[in-house]
């Protein structure tokens, strides 16, 4: 399912086999979560997208191919593939173990191609091993909604009460790891969502209500998931002094002014850029640890526009995966 230009539907197309070059490696693909970066790229929010391009991030399946010189993986093995996808390895950022921010990385699924396909070619060094225990489908979504709360709840630090805005894939992962480490969990969504409301409760949300409603309890940390700005504000609001916002998404509104009173006591606001190596090698052991387990629509590869529309409208519970 490729997309040509933004904001126009994907299209069904028949492509050559990719070839593995040195390094790479091919994967037959078993599962491709649909995430909410995905449909930025589509609706044309996040710029210099290589078009045409195969979209798709989050990527299970097992190798069919191997490029020359690649070590660690076995025909056969099954393996996750996400959204960091290449990085220079010379850049200030790499030489400081800040790949996530190197300034010539490239994406799976934006500037490489995806996994909305039946194969995929991707660096094997960027290549995750997955454990047994967790079907295909159901692991899809760990490899960027998983990442990507990870880090975000790595950044809260040890933030005993914790506020998650937004409770669609990321926040229903991380929020089972929160639990897990025994954090205390307010979710706020959309207004009037009592089905998103029910489902944080059921992951064990000590409250669930409207984005607009006060905080039921005074807060250490609030991670944003939806791409409102407007939230930002709300958050800080509701943060105890020395609290910290993170802000999870790629992309988000614009950020409405707010008077200094309510960053002022050592608030702080931060993003979540992109992932590094180590956030998922250390949140797969994590989230196995847990048992970790998502809540999965899955569609079959030719419905991926559908897919993408049921994000875009909030209809979704948990996640969206397409399977070829």
């Amino acid at each position: 399912m490729i997309l040509r230009e933004p904001r126009t539907p994907l299209a069904l197309s028949e492509v050559p086999d990719p070839v593995p070059h040195a390094g790479q490696l091919r994967v037959r693909v078993r599962a491709c979560g649909v995430c909410r970066t995905d449909l930025h790229v589509v609706d044309g929010e996040l710029p210099d997208a290589r078009l045409p391009v195969i979209p798709g991030h989050e990527i299970v399946g097992n190798v069919d191919m191997l490029g020359e010189g690649v070590a660690g993986f076995a025909l056969g093995d099954r393996v996750g593939v996400p959204w960091l996808g290449h990085t220079c390895g010379a850049c200030p950022y790499c030489m400081r173990a800040k790949e996530n921010l190197c300034d010539n990385a490239r994406f799976t699924g934006y500037t490489i191609d995806g996994g909305y396909a039946e194969l995929a070619v991707a660096d094997a060094r960027y290549c995750f091993a997955l454990p047994g225990g967790v079907s295909d489908i159901d692991i899809a979504p760990w490899l960027c909604a998983g990442l990507i709360g990870y880090r975000a709840l790595r950044m809260a630090g040890e933030a005993q009460s914790l506020a998650i805005y937004g409770f669609g894939a990321a926040a229903h992962i991380v929020a089972q790891v929160a639990r897990y480490e025994g954090r205390r969990i307010a979710a706020f969504t959309r207004a009037g969502d009592a089905t998103a409301q029910a489902f944080a409760r059921s992951l064990g949300a000590a409250w669930a209500g409207d984005s607009d409603a006060p905080a039921p309890f005074e807060l250490d940390a609030a991670l944003i998931f939806a791409p409102v700005g407007a939230l930002v504000p709300a958050a800080l609001r509701a943060l105890r002094k020395g609290g910290i916002v993170v802000c999870a998404g790629i992309h988000m509104s614009d950020i409405p002014s707010f008077p200094y009173a309510m960053l002022w006591g050592e608030r702080r606001i931060v993003s979540v850029a992109n992932l590094a190596r180590a956030d998922g090698e250390a949140f797969i052991e994590l989230a196995a640890q847990a048992g970790v387990r998502t809540h999965v629509t899955p569609y079959s590869l030719v419905q991926a526009n559908d897919a993408l529309a049921a994000l875009r409208d909030g209809s979704l519970t948990g996640a969206a995966v397409l399977v070829p």
